[in-house]
């Protein structure tokens, strides 16, 4: 594959971890982390797009971009409880390596299956930014922190 195709992929794939981020960084940090799926995806698209000063278009690229995102999300956390999942592993006076390599496998293929539609999904958003705001949504990425109140 060419340096620039790979560039790009790992760049969009970035920028949609970082979405995920805020979002998920944004609803521990506040206390949203038990409320309402779709208000919380809803607070971080308007986030997100007020920080970016996203036009309508933008806006509406961003929240497929969250609903793939949540959608993941869902499929990675299975149907069940990750922590509870993880604990049980531990359960046991040996640690349970079928059912962890179980576990993985099960993440894995949830991944493998999702990333695709993530990954155009952040194409899609990242690509119809104005070189400004991509250069934002790099600034941020670099610095490593939130957009928060001081960012």
């Amino acid at each position: 594959m060419k340096t620039w195709i790979q560039r790009s992929l790992v760049g969009l794939f970035g920028g949609a971890l970082v979405v995920g981020s805020i979002a998920g960084c944004a609803a521990q940090r506040h206390g949203w982390g038990h409320g309402d799926p779709a208000e919380l995806r809803a607070r971080m698209v308007e986030r997100v797009g007020s920080k970016l000063d996203l036009d309508a278009s933008q806006k509406q690229k961003l929240e497929v971009l969250a609903d793939k995102l949540q959608a993941q999300r869902a499929a990675l956390r299975g149907g069940g409880d990750p922590r509870a999942q993880f604990k049980t592993l531990f359960a046991g006076s040996t640690f349970d390596q079928a059912s962890a390599t179980r576990l993985v496998e099960e993440k894995t293929a949830a991944l493998r299956t999702g990333s695709p539609e993530v990954i155009a999904a952040a194409a899609d958003f990242f690509d119809h930014l104005r070189p400004a705001q991509q250069q934002q949504v790099r600034d941020f990425m670099e610095r490593g922190r939130r957009w928060g109140r001081h960012g």
